[in-house]
């Protein structure tokens, strides 16, 4: 097998860790690109995806941290929606600073609790 990246053992990691506290809630998961942030709500018990927002379809569109906010917004609006109210945050193998702490926040404030 070859040798994992930093990134994939991170990411691996983490979501070890999640599993372990899970507590079978859905899993808010970030993911971000040079040009996008993308978030999802994803139950995995059922293995489906119950919410979803990014900055594809947004009028500004960015991977800047205004955007990540926005996305962050926009997942905790279509949770409410959806009924889901706490989740875990899966950070995949990336830090928790710039835009995916600017999308956690923004989630917060939206009525997610994790």
């Amino acid at each position: 097998m070859a040798k994992l990246s930093l990134f994939e053992r991170r990411r691996r990691r983490v979501r070890t860790a999640l599993r372990n506290r899970a507590g079978g809630k859905p899993r808010l998961s970030v993911h971000r690109t040079g040009r996008h942030i993308y978030a999802q709500i994803i139950n995995d018990a059922e293995g489906r995806t119950v919410a979803a927002a990014s900055t594809l379809g947004a009028k500004k569109s960015g991977a800047n941290v205004d955007a990540a906010a926005q996305v962050g917004k926009d997942i905790a609006a279509a949770a409410k929606k959806a009924g889901v109210t706490t989740v875990v945050f899966d950070r995949g193998g990336f830090l928790f600073h710039g835009r995916v702490k600017a999308l956690a926040d923004a989630a917060r404030e939206g009525g997610l609790e994790f």
